[in-house]
């Protein structure tokens, strides 16, 4: 098994089913709970692998990675393809808050957050799930690729806090 990618690598299924996608969803929505329970053994200032991030790190950056998740499918649900912004995920691992700040502190904000992404998210119709965004790194990329991506990054990532905790 590769410790970067413990759950498999993103492949993303370019026709979903409306199960599929309602699974998804769920998956969106039980995310905080989950993260919860791989936190309860993680060892959080462990990395998960040789240069890899700390559980600490792991934890900040989801936070950080949904809430641009969050905002991205509000922009592609309320502009016509936007042009979305990326950010250098590794650098922000490196900032103090990411590094020394209490992981319980970035869970609270995932709690809210999913919330509300699960909410939005029941509340689309498939003909949503087509809208696009562009983004620079992956040209455009509609609400499917998105919502299979970030169901896929959230497990990704419990996935290295278990690795923390063996």
């Amino acid at each position: 098994m590769d410790p970067r990618f413990p759950t498999g690598k993103f492949a993303f299924d370019p026709n979903p089913t409306a199960e599929t996608r309602r699974e998804s969803v769920a998956i969106i929505g039980s995310f905080p709970a989950e993260l919860k329970a791989s936190l309860a053994t993680a060892r959080i200032d462990q990395p998960y692998r040789e240069g890899g991030w700390t559980g600490r790190q792991v934890v900040h950056h989801v936070a950080d990675s949904h809430m641009n998740a969050f905002v991205r499918f509000r922009l592609a649900l309320t502009e016509d393809n936007p042009t979305i912004k990326p950010y250098k995920e590794a650098e922000w691992a490196k900032l103090a808050d990411s590094t020394t700040e209490d992981p319980a502190v970035s869970v609270q904000i995932l709690d809210g957050l999913h919330r509300r992404w699960h909410r939005m998210l029941q509340s689309l119709a498939d003909a949503d799930f087509a809208r696009t965004a562009n983004h620079p790194e992956h040209g455009p990329v509609t609400l499917d690729w998105f919502l299979q991506l970030y169901a896929w990054h959230g497990r990704h990532h419990i996935g290295h806090l278990k690795l923390t905790g063996s």
